[in-house]
Formats: structure tokens, sequence, C-alpha cells
């Protein structure tokens, strides 16, 4: 659903710009133009481009209130279900994330270590062997690349304040945000976190930042 309304807004900005008409990104600002727009006395459109635009602002709003519909579910079900519960308890991890990983993984019991988790979704590094050295390449890509996907938008939301934190997590993002390229530094903890999210699982204890390593 969230697919259908992003390509229904992007189709709704390609209609806009044909017409000479730029909005500035933004999903929320590209609303606000539109109530703008066609609420204006002059409006620079013909009655067809109208009802075309007022159509698809309609479609807009039923993808909203479904999408919302299913937002309070998963938020029910992750509050009502103990091991989401304690996932919520992992910065990055909101109930899409811990719904998803609990109807996936369970408590990660298959898992004998937060590694092989981590390598299951794909975020791990690629190795090459030359001459006997080996090389770090890019994550696998590898298993299931949706929780990878919402992992990775976990981490990437929860950066900004885990590397501000004073905490043993806080200061290994600040040293390699300090050397490496800000994507990298996001994957590397979106794998750090498949790694947290095993071990709370697995020990059926919430997560503790100030106790968190970063082995």
């Amino acid at each position: 659903l969230v697919g259908e309304r992003t390509a229904l807004i992007n189709q709704l900005r390609a209609f806009l710009l044909e017409r000479g008409i730029i909005v500035p990104q933004g999903r929320r600002k590209l609303e606000l133009y539109l109530e703008t727009l066609l609420a204006a006395e002059q409006v620079s459109l013909s009655p067809r481009t109208r009802l075309l635009i007022e159509d698809q602002q309609a479609e807009w709003r039923e993808l909203d209130r479904r999408i919302e519909a299913f937002d309070e579910e998963f938020a029910q079900e992750a509050k009502t279900d103990e091991a989401a519960r304690l996932l919520l308890t992992i910065p990055g991890i909101g109930p899409l994330n811990a719904t998803a990983l609990v109807a996936a993984i369970g408590k990660a019991e298959t898992f004998g270590r937060g590694r092989d988790l981590a390598a299951w979704m794909g975020l791990v590094p690629r190795q090459m062997t030359t001459g006997g050295k080996p090389k770090l390449l890019g994550i696998s890509k590898r298993g299931n690349g949706y929780l990878r996907k919402m992992l990775i938008h976990g981490a990437r939301a929860a950066l900004p304040t885990l590397s501000k934190s004073e905490t043993p997590l806080g200061s290994w993002l600040r040293g390699l945000t300090a050397r490496a390229h800000v994507n990298t530094v996001v994957v590397a903890l979106a794998a750090k976190l498949a790694r947290i999210i095993c071990a709370v699982l697995r020990t059926g204890q919430k997560f503790e930042i100030q106790a968190a390593t970063v082995s």
C-alpha cells in the first residue's frame, strides 16, 4: 500500500510538471500545495484536469486510511506480543520491524549466534581471497530482503541519537563515522542491531543500551 501511494504521488508530480507546475519535495508539501491549488478561486487548470487531480486525491486519502489502519493493527500486535515488546526496547525497532521479525524468526532459536541472524539477513560482508589474503567486499544481500531493508531503515533513523550517546555503542559509532561513509556506518549498525535482536529474543531480556557491547 505504501508503494502504491508513492507511485500515485510520483504520478501526481509528473502530471503537474507537464503543466509547468513544480512542487517542492515531500509528501506533506505536495498535499498542502494541492489543497491550496484547488481551493483558489482562479485555477489555471482546465475543468477536466481539476477532476483528474481530485480523483487522485481521493485515491490518496483512501490509501492513507488503509495504511493508518494497518499501522494501528501492527502497533496493537506489538503491544500484546511478549517478544515484540522486547524488540521495541531496541533503538531503530518500531512496531513494523518488531512484528515482522517475530513473524519471521520467532524467538531466534534456530540461530546459534547473532552473526548467524545477520548473515541470514544478508548483512555480513562477502569475502574474496587473493594471494592468500582475505578481502572484505560489500554485504552479501542474501536471505530476507524485506527484513534487511526494514532493519537498515531503522538503523538510519537511530544513528543520529545513538552516535551522540555516551555508551560503548555510541563510541563505536563515532569512531566508525570518522573513517567510513555514512551508508557503511548505517549497514554496520543494522548488522549490530541484528545481533542485538538475536540476543534479546534468546534471553528474553529487554535491551539496555548502557550494557550493550560492540563485539
